[in-house]
């Protein structure tokens, strides 16, 4: 792989920004043309730094005691990544991000509105999770008795958007314009990742800083010494193998990292029946399949990633080992994989810049919202079984390959080189759920011997969605979803947050479905862990 990038002049290519190294086909060349502008991001926010200060600081001098960013994907992962592994600075407001519809996240998050304020980011402007938030925090604000609720609103878009329209006509206290050739998920160093970054009291200086040392270092056109470029040859070589399951193994302190990566990696080539399947967050206490390579990323002077020495005992196990100096080389770690999924996606013969899966599941979405605006239902498949009331729903590829079996038997479909995949529209984070959720994903992947991968929608579905469908269909779902105890209207909307919700479930479920995935939809009556518990007990006890 090496040898090909060297071959290519890749380096200098990417830079360059020269089209003809991704393919010969005009139309694509265009598309990727138009999605170059990670690589120059850091010269497209540095002017910004003493205006994004200025912000900050008269928010953190004023009264005001929360930042609360909506958003949704791979823009609103990398601000959850410094807020996790920065920490808000003392003095600054508190700093939260919400890229959940659930009527209890909601709520949760905009529950000091009187004294927030909130940065509402999309790039294209019209997303639907930012928006409909944004609906429900103008609504608070107002009836908290600000007249002027656009001073508690700064905006993040592209130019020209719907957003940008509505912050100016609104007099948003602030609106932020990102460069419009920067897809989400290549944003982290762009303006969508630096501003929360700003008002969170961080070193943006800093971070961009080590950012650009990355760069110059990925501007190297010895391969094996450019670090952005090994690691995608590392990444795209596992690919060719059968080595699809790239495991993160990170320091404790990085964690959440492994979420910013993982859709990162995730969109980007799972497409075309190709696919990198990231694997974030798991507990890896078993010996490494044949279908993995690992990366382990440390912290300078911590005690080691866990489970790195059982990887290194493993002789045919690939490792790539990164050892980060300290938490604000954050900065160069963006870019670092950014340059390696681009390069990754080169040598898989893709284009690492568009997702062509993900408008699938929005379109569903969007169609049972009209039916239920329609006729006030949302319409949902015929259940395959039930379990203490909760229903059961098989796709058709499952039901197909169950030749008969009942829906309990769902997951005796993985098999070797498979991953599971459970995804759950429930509170992000909320316990008792979150713990139980973990659990079952630790014991199906002990059981299965299979790799795991755990989303929470609607986030997944603008990140790892496309791999699920787009990718190679190697993967196996569960799509948990439960009524919340009290829902939640949209202001202006024919339907609540709890049906939106419901329908991204069901929408995304019939996506799976007509791309021939192994798909079982688990609707729980209620809130209840302990029945989500019980009901994957079955379901493990009928897996062998």
């Amino acid at each position: 792989m090496c040898a090909r990038l060297a071959e290519a002049g890749f380096a200098e290519a990417l830079w360059a920004q020269r089209l003809d190294v991704w393919t010969s086909d005009r139309a694509t060349q265009e598309k990727i043309g138009n999605r170059l502008g990670w690589l120059t991001a850091i010269d497209a926010v540095t002017p910004q730094l003493a205006r994004l200060r200025a912000v900050a600081d008269s928010i953190r001098d004023s009264s005001l005691t929360d930042f609360v960013l909506l958003g949704m994907g791979g823009s609103s992962l990398a601000p959850e990544v410094l807020r996790q592994i920065l920490g808000v600075a003392p003095g600054y407001p508190r700093f939260r991000m919400l890229d959940s519809v659930d009527p209890d996240a909601v709520r949760d998050a905009l529950s000091h509105a009187a004294t927030s304020v909130f940065i509402e980011a999309s790039k294209s402007g019209s997303t639907i999770e930012p928006t409909v938030m944004a609906a429900e925090a103008r609504a608070r604000v107002i009836a908290s008795g600000e007249p002027n609720w656009g001073s508690r609103f700064i905006a993040i878009t592209d130019q020209g958007t719907a957003l940008h329209q509505r912050a100016i006509e609104n007099r948003y206290r602030d609106v932020f314009v990102n460069p419009s050739d920067i897809g989400g998920r290549f944003s982290a160093l762009s303006l969508f990742g630096m501003v929360p970054g700003g008002f969170m009291g961080a070193d943006v200086s800093g971070i961009l800083a080590r950012a650009r040392d990355m760069e110059t270092a990925c501007r190297g056109t010895r391969v094996s010494e450019n670090p952005g470029l090994a690691l995608g040859a590392f990444m795209a070589a596992g690919a060719a193998d059968g080595r699809d399951k790239l495991t993160l193994l990170l320091h404790p302190r990085l964690a959440s990292f492994g979420l910013w990566v993982e859709q990162l990696i995730a969109e980007s080539t799972g497409k075309q029946g190709k696919g990198i399947v990231p694997i974030a967050g798991e507990a890896f206490d078993q010996s490494p399949g044949s279908d993995r390579a690992v990366v382990a990323v440390s912290l300078a002077g911590e005690p080691p990633v866990p489970s790195l020495e059982a990887v290194r005992a493993s002789a045919t196990t690939p490792l790539v080992e990164i050892d980060v100096p300290d938490v604000i080389a954050i900065g160069a770690e963006f870019l670092r994989w950014e340059v390696a999924t681009a390069t990754a996606g080169q040598l898989m013969g893709i284009n690492p810049f568009d997702e062509p899966n993900v408008s699938e599941a929005k379109l569903a979405t969007s169609e049972l919202l009209t039916t239920y605006e329609t006729t006030g239902d949302l319409p949902g498949d015929a259940p395959d079984d039930h379990f203490e009331g909760a229903a059961l729903t098989v796709s058709t590829a499952a039901r197909e390959s169950l030749g008969g079996h009942a829906a309990r038997q769902f997951l005796q479909l993985v098999r070797s080189g498979d991953y599971f995949a459970l995804l759950a529209y429930l509170p992000p984070d909320r316990e008792p759920f979150h713990t139980a959720l973990q659990q079952i994903r630790s014991s199906v992947g002990a059981a299965l011997g299979c790799a795991t991968m755990f989303g929470y929608g609607p986030r997944y579905l603008h990140s790892t969605g496309q791999l699920h469908k787009g990718g190679a269909n190697n993967g196996v779902f569960v799509i948990i979803t439960a009524p919340p105890d009290s829902d939640l209207p949209i202001p202006d909307r024919p339907y609540s947050f709890g049906v939106l919700e419901m329908a991204q479930a069901i929408g995304d479920f019939r996506s799976l479905e007509r791309n021939g995935r192994r798909a079982l939809h688990v609707h729980l009556p209620t809130r209840d862990a302990g029945m989500l518990r019980r009901i994957f007990e079955e379901l493990l006890s009928h897996s062998s």
